[in-house]
This record gives structure tokens, C-alpha cells and sequence, in this order.
């Protein structure tokens, strides 16, 4: 057995957590095979939207129990969150078909469009696994990819009167009405928060990258979960950059100063935790023989990999600000998820265009506010402030509870109270705040980060009876939500950059992203692949063999997800700063 702390004297559940992109699934899977491999009866469970366990032992699994012959004692369930949703929405929308007008019906299907339902939808599925049923009874140890978030968690420990609240017609917020077809079984969704808070049956991994922002927000999730009971909780930092890598290789030696530097800033609340490093692998984690060599340090690499690697000429960001700079001005909006480094791109080609003379607003709601120090004050033409989402957010959440929330009895006041602390609540209030900004760009370059998933922007633009709802919770003295809604749509005035890394699991999410947005009727104007290994020219076995690996997704964002796209090099030096931010772009071309 493995020295891995996570895996010392391993409870019957085990969850994996964690952003896009960090490698949870592919630690899920090969701890089910650690376990297995030592003649326990493993079940491995993915509630994924972009689950790939199947690409990963390549097998199709799907939403049944599917034994893995190559590996005995394991066996795997695909969970399928849209399926599950789909099946939720019919079961809510499917009564009121035909009764209801059909501009209502939109609006209630809108309301169960986002995430939330997605998330609670998938947790309905699998609460019976969590609750000994007779389809766990046979297996030692249940391994989930992919946990409940904080949220969830705290919606499904709502007292039982959430049900008479929304029959009452009182709850229209983002995530009561997902809540709506859950009134079956609630014995069992009390079991299942129960198990998932006994230290005894469940454990939790946080997994993680050695980067400053990524660690930040595992700090946030780990606060959030040990907040609602959750505490025995693991931290793997994976991927970790091996020194041995670094010799005559400066691209590498950067990777691992910039890794150890994170180390050593990792957040209080993540020292304190059980933790465990697993380092960087140069192969792709698919099949059992790269699974069985993820947990294992010290890997030589593979000698046929041993030449360089020269730098690929891909399109350049460069290039694409060109055509962005032609239009005068404009609304540019950066959209990825976490750890994909759109914020600096933002103030790369925010910090392009006012280099070349045209005035440009910088915006981001980004909480670390360094580009902000960084930009402020030191360039002619660049105007940089940042939006607060704690701020916006607050005072959102104080003029719903004052207009729709001062109708409301001791009950219904507390359940609105939570619903304010899902994550559409701070989507909605930072929007508002872009908003306000949004107007400006018919005269000068508006470049905003961390932009509203496609769902919160349909949220705002939603016709008939939630709509109206939706408005009457707004501050009426901010600009009326069609007008930027039009805006976004509208390719002469908006260009929304996709942002993402040349890895299959944020290029999903990204192709997902893109879909969302163009149900809202927005149409990505173009993809950026950040932080590309194949775009330099490295010595570095590891790094060769990950340059070759990028190729498969960059070729995919160029002919399946892209109808223009840029490709930016990993840098040695973090572009912070006016002058790096501007050989940022230099460097791509």
C-alpha cells in the first residue's frame, strides 16, 4: 500500500474535490485501483458533467454498475448530472406544460437551467450510494469524483419547510426552485449529509495545483465545507514540477521556483491539513499502466523522449489584438474558469490597445488585486479599478432581504437568506457592477475579467413571470438588464474571448462555456490557449513529452471549438507589470 497520508487506514467513502483541470479524476481513479490492487471491493463514482473515467480505462461505463475486467474488485458508475437534470426538469416542467402560459414555462425552465439544479439534480442520484443501499452493500470502499459543493450541502439541511415556502408561491431566487422536485425521500438526503459529515465513514480530498490562485480557492472550499461539518479533510498538491527537471532547462527551473513560492505562501487554513505532494508526470494519465504510475515518485522518463522540443508557431494573441484595435473601441469580455490566467490576459490586451494610444477601461472582479496596483497610475490611456464581489454582493443581498424579503415570515426570511448564498447571487451583483460600465464602451475599449457564466446572463434576460420577478429584485436606479443584455449579443460591440489550457478537461469546460453562451444568443468571437509548452522551445524530457501532449487539445479548440483562436506560451517570468504584460504579447507572436 501506498505512504500517501490520504490513503492511510481510508474510510468508505472518498471524495474528490476540486477545479477543472487539477487532476481529481485521475487521482480518483487510481486510488480505486491502489485499493482494489490490495483486494478490497472498490466502487468509483463520477458525477462529472465532462466525466472521462471511461476514456480514462478505456471502457464506455456509463449510468449503470460496470465491472472493470482489467482490474478485479473495481467496479464504475458514470453518474450523468445533464441526464439527471433533464429527467428533473420534465418531472417539475412536464405538469405544467399546456396549463401555463408559455412565456411562464420558459421562465421556470430557465430557473432550472443553471448549475444548482445540475449540482442537486446529480446529488438526488447518488444520495442512495451515501446511504448503505443494496447497491453499495457488496463494495468496501465508494470513491466519488467530483463532491457536493458547500452550497448544496447546506440547501439539503434545510428544514422541511422549504416545500410549503415555494407551494406558496414565495420562493422565485435562483436555487429554492430547483429545490422543488425534491420532496421525495428527504430521510434519505438527512442520511446522506450525515454520512458525508462522519469522519468515521468520509473523508475528503481537496486536490490541487502549486499556483497562488488555485490554492486560495481550495482554502475557500475547505473553510465553506469544515464550516457545515465536513472536517476530516486531505490536501494533495498535484503535478508538482520534479527538480531534477530543472538542469540547463530555464523554462523548467522557473516552473519550480514559481511552485516552491507558492508552497511557501499556501494559505493558513490549508497548512493545518493532511498533506501529501504528487509530482508532475510526463505521460497522459489514460489506461492502468500510467494510472498505476501516478501515485509513484521518482519515475524515470521515458529516454525516447530526451530531444528538444522547438516552439510551434501557432496564431498569436498578438494578432488577434491587432483585430480587436481596428474597431476604435468596443466591449472585450475575458470568460474561462479559475486558473486559466484570463485575468492577466485581460491586462495584457487591455495594456496593448492603450499602448498604442486608445483610451481603454480595465475592470475585474478578480480578488487579488495586484494587476490593479500594478497598472494604476503608470500608463497614459488605461484607466484600471476593480470591482469587489463581497461589496456587490452584500448590498445585493440587503436590497432583496429589504424589498421581497420584508414580506416574508421568521421561516421564509431564513430560506431566502441561504438562497442569497448560492454562487448566482455574487454572479448576479457583480453584474450589476459591469453593468454600470457597460455603456462606456460605445466610446473607448472596456476590457472586463471574470465575466457571468452564460445561465446567470439568461437568469437576467428571462421573459415572462420570472422575469418579472427577477427585475423586481433589482435596484431600479441601475441601468434596465436588456440594454447590456443586447449589447453582449451584438458582435460589432462585444468580442467574448474564450480562455483556457491545452488540456482536455478546461477545454471541455470551455467547449461547455461556449454552448451556455450561445443558448443566451452570445457568440464567442475567439478561444485563447494560455500557458502552452508547445509554443517554446524547451530541453526538459518531462517538458517535451508535455508539449507533445498539448497537441491532440489544440487541435481540437482550432478545428471543432474555435472560429479563431491564439495560442500564448508558458512564460518563465509571471507577467506582472506594464513591461512584462506587454512582451506577454510580443512572446506569442
Amino acid at each position: 500500500m501506498t505512504k500517501l497520508k490520504f490513503l492511510n487506514q481510508p474510510p468508505r467513502f472518498l471524495f474528490f474535490t476540486g477545479k477543472g483541470g487539477v487532476g481529481k479524476t485521475s487521482l480518483a481513479c487510481a486510488t480505486a485501483i491502489t485499493l482494489a490492487d490490495a483486494d478490497q471491493r472498490v466502487l468509483l463514482v463520477s458525477t462529472d458533467p465532462a466525466s472521462n473515467v471511461g476514456q480514462v480505462f478505456g471502457i464506455t461505463i456509463g449510468n449503470q454498475v460496470t465491472a472493470i475486467t482489467s482490474v478485479p474488485h473495481l467496479a464504475a458508475l458514470e453518474i450523468d448530472p445533464q441526464a439527471a437534470a433533464q429527467a428533473y426538469r420534465d418531472r417539475i416542467v412536464g405538469p405544467v406544460r399546456g396549463v401555463l402560459p408559455d412565456t411562464v414555462v420558459k421562465g421556470i425552465e430557465e430557473q432550472l437551467s443553471g448549475a444548482c439544479t445540475t449540482e442537486i439534480a446529480a446529488f438526488d442520484e447518488f444520495t442512495a450510494l451515501l446511504t448503505d443501499s443494496v447497491l453499495t452493500a457488496d463494495y468496501d470502499h465508494i470513491i466519488f469524483d467530483t463532491a457536493p459543493t458547500g452550497h448544496t450541502i447546506r440547501l439539503l439541511q434545510l428544514p422541511g419547510a422549504w416545500s410549503d415556502f415555494l407551494a406558496e408561491g414565495k420562493g422565485d431566487a435562483s436555487c429554492l426552485g430547483p429545490l422543488a422536485g425534491l420532496e421525495k425521500q428527504r430521510a434519505q438526503y438527512k442520511a446522506a449529509v450525515d454520512a458525508l459529515a462522519d469522519s468515521q465513514r468520509t473523508r475528503l480530498v481537496l486536490v490541487a495545483r502549486a499556483q497562488q490562485a488555485t490554492l486560495r480557492e481550495v482554502a475557500r472550499t475547505h473553510e465553506e465545507l469544515a464550516a457545515i461539518g465536513l472536517t476530516k479533510q486531505f490536501l494533495v498538491i498535484n503535478g508538482l514540477f520534479p527538480q531534477a527537471e530543472t538542469a540547463q532547462d530555464p523554462l523548467a527551473t522557473a516552473i519550480f521556483q514559481r511552485e516552491q513560492n507558492a508552497l511557501a505562501a499556501i494559505p493558513e487554513a490549508l497548512s493545518q491539513l493532511p498533506c501529501d505532494h504528487i509530482v508532475l508526470k510526463p505521460f497522459n494519465l489514460v489506461g492502468l499502466t500510467a494510472l498505476r504510475k501516478l501515485l509513484v515518485d521518482d519515475l524515470p522518463v521515458d529516454g525516447e523522449n530526451k530531444s528538444n522540443h522547438h516552439a510551434i508557431q501557432f496564431p498569436s494573441l498578438s494578432s488577434l489584438t491587432d483585430e480587436i484595435a481596428k474597431d476604435g473601441c468596443g466591449l472585450i469580455m475575458l470568460m474561462g474558469k479559475g486558473g486559466v490566467g484570463k485575468t492577466t490576459l485581460a491586462a495584457a490586451i487591455a495594456v496593448n490597445l492603450a499602448h498604442r494610444g486608445l483610451p481603454v477601461h480595465l475592470t475585474t472582479s478578480d480578488p487579488a488585486a495586484h494587476l490593479s496596483e500594478t497598472l494604476s497610475g503608470t500608463m497614459d490611456n488605461l484607466l484600471v479599478d476593480r470591482i469587489d464581489p463581497h461589496v456587490e454582493t452584500e448590498r445585493y443581498r440587503q436590497h432583496v432581504l429589504e424589498t421581497k424579503g420584508s414580506h416574508l415570515d421568521a421561516q421564509g426570511r431564513a430560506l431566502l437568506e441561504e438562497d442569497l448564498r448560492s454562487p448566482c447571487t455574487e454572479e448576479i451583483a457583480v453584474f450589476q457592477a459591469f453593468s454600470r460600465i457597460i455603456r462606456e464602451a460605445g466610446k473607448k475599449f472596456v476590457v472586463m475579467d471574470t465575466a457571468p457564466t452564460g445561465h446567470t446572463l439568461l437568469l437576467l434576460d428571462a421573459t415572462g413571470a420570472y422575469h418579472r420577478e427577477v427585475i423586481k429584485q433589482m435596484d431600479p436606479s441601475i441601468v434596465h438588464y436588456s440594454t447590456p443584455m443586447m449589447q453582449l449579443q451584438n458582435p460589432k460591440q462585444t468580442k467574448i474571448l474564450l480562455v483556457t489550457l491545452a488540456e482536455t478537461t478546461p477545454v471541455l469546460e470551455a467547449a461547455n462555456l461556449q454552448a451556455d453562451l450561445r443558448r443566451a444568443g452570445i457568440e464567442p468571437w475567439a478561444w485563447i490557449i494560455n500557458n502552452s509548452v508547445a509554443a517554446r522551445t524547451v530541453h526538459s524530457p518531462l517538458l517535451c513529452q508535455r508539449a507533445s501532449n498539448e497537441l491532440a487539445d489544440i487541435k481540437t479548440v482550432s478545428t471543432i471549438h474555435a472560429k479563431r483562436y491564439a495560442v500564448v506560451p508558458l512564460l518563465q517570468e509571471e507577467p506582472i507589470g506594464v513591461h512584462r504584460l506587454l512582451n506577454l504579447l510580443r512572446s506569442s507572436q
